[in-house]
């Protein structure tokens, strides 16, 4: 883990977790610049590489929430409900968050964005269902950069809620 994690030139999400002392796995893949679909391209290269099903990938959205963001943590074959997540939050409504904001608020390109480790600390909700596996990957920060830990370690390092927010 620590080797590993050091040779993965320490992303903040990487830091934030050796901060806390968690354990976790990194995974590298090369990233095809050409493609745009962030989150299938992780499925596609990760279910193959390291025998995971397709739920366990999780992406990283963000969302607005009449000014204030949250982080959206989800399965990538599922779709956000915003409703949901409005809910979740405790808000009226819920709207995807603007890329130029996304980057300044997360200090993460669209692709990269990490749920851990991030700029400024946003509120952050979790899919109850990625609490059925015992191992989860997110991004670790960087498009080709996935970290593998335990479900409830991810909900302990971002300070999420965990509730229902797929369509």
């Amino acid at each position: 883990m620590a080797g590993e994690a050091l040779m993965a030139a320490a992303t903040p999400a990487i830091a934030a977790l050796e901060r806390a002392g968690l354990p976790f796995e990194v995974h590298r893949y090369k990233h095809d610049r050409r493609r745009g679909d962030y989150g299938d391209e992780a499925v596609a290269v990760t279910v193959s590489t390291l025998g995971v099903d397709a739920a366990q990938i999780l992406k990283t959205l963000v969302v607005d929430l009449g000014g204030e963001l949250g982080v959206a943590i989800l399965p990538v074959p599922e779709k956000l409900s915003l409703k949901a997540v409005a809910k979740a939050f405790g808000a009226p409504k819920a709207e995807m968050a603007q890329a130029a904001r996304v980057t300044r608020s997360t200090g993460y390109v669209l692709g990269g964005v990490s749920p851990l480790g991030q700029k400024t600390a946003l509120r952050t909700v979790v899919d109850e269902s990625a609490l059925q596996w015992d191992s989860v990957l997110c991004s670790g920060g960087r498009r080709g950069l996935e970290i593998r830990l335990a479900p409830a370690d991810l909900v302990t390092a971002t300070n999420a809620e965990i509730a229902p927010i797929t369509a």
